[in-house]
């Protein structure tokens, strides 16, 4: 169920977030970097993650000063998804699993200061601006932080468990 106040979204965000840290802890670059599923490596769905808090952050900044707000991206429709992560995955194929994990955790840091910096009313109060949806701020966030990070701990777990 999605976060409907400030403090849950806070609390899921760190909760999600600690899981799967304590998941890229156990490791290690090599295994990282082996590609497993749709020529993707847990070091590409990484920087995925990190990669969408900063999208979301864009977004929300470019709708407030009223420029064009581009979902996901300007190029790409919500239905491009698969090759906009295609594209994301082949621009970021030369990072390497340090640079990853730094990225996600300073993204997750720009969340989490995020989310305490705005009133509930800022998060929750309407539609994100420049969204054209229903969604308010605090449910984009909800949904690059949070729940990518819950999807990534369901991806490394299984990748792990597979011996892949």
């Amino acid at each position: 169920m999605a976060a409907k106040s400030r403090s849950e979204l806070l609390d899921v965000t760190q909760k999600e977030f600690e899981k799967l840290a304590k998941l890229i802890d156990t490791i290690d670059a090599n295994t990282a970097l082996e590609k497993v599923d749709e020529d993707t490596s847990i070091k590409d769905v990484i920087a995925h993650r990190a990669h969408w808090i900063d999208l979301f952050l864009g977004w929300y900044w470019d709708g407030l000063a009223g420029k064009i707000v581009y979902f996901p991206a300007e190029g790409y429709k919500w239905n491009d998804l698969k090759r906009y992560n295609s594209d994301l995955r082949k621009r970021g194929s030369d990072l390497d699993w340090p640079t990853a994990v730094a990225m996600l955790k300073t993204n997750y840091h720009k969340l989490t200061t995020f989310i305490q910096d705005r009133s509930e009313e800022d998060l929750y109060s309407g539609p994100m601006k420049g969204a054209k949806n229903a969604w308010t701020p605090g449910r984009w966030a909800e949904a690059a932080g949070p729940s990518h990070f819950r999807s990534a701990s369901k991806f490394l777990r299984s990748t792990l468990k597979s011996g892949k």
